[in-house]
């Protein structure tokens, strides 16, 4: 089963996105087998990265690693979900409640 996993942060400056795009490429890179980016979003004060996997808590972990001392970093919030939809299943922080992408 494939899933996509979210990496979302608050965000609506130009310096936002900037930073965006930077960690967008960081994931991209550090990834490797165990996924993919699938591209990106930007608006409504988020701003997201999307990633393919077929192992979502695996590809997290390794996102983390590659973000883990990036000033955006405290602010992730993360969670994953089948490829074709259904409910989201909150990897970040463990006390988030409630995930959705605008």
């Amino acid at each position: 089963m494939s899933y996509v996993l979210i990496l979302q942060w608050p965000g609506s400056s130009e310096a936002d996105f900037d930073d965006l795009i930077a960690m967008e490429e960081q994931v991209d890179t550090a990834l490797g087998p165990c996924g993919s980016v699938d591209g990106h979003d930007f608006g409504s004060g988020e701003m997201n990265i999307f990633i393919e996997t077929l192992r979502p808590t695996q590809a997290f972990e390794v996102a983390a690693a590659a973000l883990v001392k990036t000033p955006k970093w405290r602010d992730v919030r993360a969670a994953y979900r089948d490829a074709t939809g259904g409910p989201y299943r909150i990897l970040w922080p463990k006390r988030l409640q409630e995930f959705s992408v605008r």
